[in-house]
């Protein structure tokens, strides 16, 4: 599991049968530490409502097909959730907590 932020989206007219529906979006995977970019941007299928610049929680591989929205789907990598806040040894590394 990494983290990322999206910073776009992938729109196909053509693509599987399986993929039909799904919410495409690309991600820049992030250091954890710096909250800077680290390695090429993916494309990712959304399958918890994120949206452009939030920092979320990425899957890759066989992991990326055990949602619900995944399931039997030829991905390799899914969005599983939206992060509010890292904490490393003690320290607030990303805090987005809403209204505190």
């Amino acid at each position: 599991m990494i983290i990322a932020r999206v910073i776009g989206s992938v729109v196909s007219t053509s693509k599987a049968e399986k993929l039909q529906g799904k919410k495409m979006l690309v991600v820049q995977p992030l250091d954890m530490e710096t909250i800077t970019p680290e390695g090429k941007p993916l494309v990712s299928i959304d399958t918890v409502g994120s949206g452009f610049g939030e920092i979320v929680m990425v899957v890759g591989g066989s992991s990326a097909r055990q949602t619900e929205i995944t399931k039997n789907t030829p991905v390799d990598s899914a969005i599983v959730g939206v992060i509010d806040q890292i904490e490393i040894e003690g320290k607030l590394t990303l805090n987005q907590n809403k209204g505190g």
